[in-house]
C-alpha cells in the first residue's frame, strides 16, 4: 500500500504548502481587522461561527497531507489516517452547526449554507467511505480522498475570500469628516 501513496507526494505537498501559507494568510486578515470588528459591532460568536472554521479545513488539509506523505503505510494506517481527519473534520462541524445557529448578527443564506457547511460535510464524508475502502487496500479511494482535499482548500479559499471582503467593507465603521486645519 506504501506504493499506492508515493506517487502523491507532489500533489500533498502543494495543497499543504497552500493550505499553510493560507493560514497564516487568515491570521493577517484577522488580525489587521480587529480594530474594524470592535468598532462595528461584530461579535466573536460570528468570528467563531465562519473564520475559524476557514482554518480548521486548512489545517486538516496540512494534516492529511502529512499523513499520506508519511512513510511506509500499509492498508490499515492508510485507512485510520484519512478516517481520523475525516471523523475530526465530521466533528468539528457539529461545532461550526452550533455556532451558525448562535449568531444573531446575521442570518445565513443558501450559499453561506453551501460553503460553510454542505461542501466541508461532504468532503469528510466522502473521506470516511475513502478509509473504508483504503483499509480493505483498494487503491482508487485515494484520487477521492484528493478531490475531498480540493474540496476543502477551495472552500476555505472562498470562504476566507468572503469573510474578508465582509470584514473589509460591510463592517468598516462610517468616515468621520476631516478637519479643516487651514481655517483661522
Amino acid at each position: 500500500m506504501s506504493d499506492a501513496v508515493s506517487g502523491w507526494d507532489t500533489f500533498y505537498v502543494i495543497i499543504g504548502s497552500s493550505a499553510a501559507a493560507l493560514t497564516g494568510l487568515m491570521f493577517v486578515v484577522v488580525s489587521l481587522t480587529a480594530e474594524v470588528r470592535v468598532e462595528a459591532g461584530a461579535s466573536a460568536a460570528g468570528l467563531a461561527a465562519y473564520s475559524s472554521p476557514t482554518i480548521v479545513h486548512f489545517c486538516l488539509v496540512i494534516l492529511l497531507a502529512s499523513v499520506l506523505t508519511s512513510p511506509k503505510h500499509t492498508a490499515l494506517s492508510l485507512g485510520i489516517s484519512v478516517g481520523a481527519v475525516a471523523l475530526i473534520g465530521i466533528g468539528y462541524m457539529v461545532v461550526v452547526l452550533r455556532r451558525i445557529r448562535t449568531v444573531t448578527q446575521y442570518n445565513p443564506v443558501g450559499e453561506d449554507w453551501l460553503w460553510h457547511v454542505v461542501f466541508p460535510l461532504v468532503a469528510y464524508f466522502v473521506m470516511v467511505a475513502c478509509a473504508a475502502l483504503l483499509w480493505r487496500g483498494l487503491e482508487w479511494p485515494l484520487y477521492f480522498v484528493a478531490a475531498s482535499a480540493l474540496v476543502l482548500l477551495y472552500t476555505g479559499i472562498h470562504n476566507a475570500w468572503d469573510t474578508a471582503t465582509w470584514m473589509a467593507i460591510s463592517q468598516r465603521p462610517s468616515a468621520k469628516p476631516p478637519t479643516d486645519t487651514n481655517s483661522a
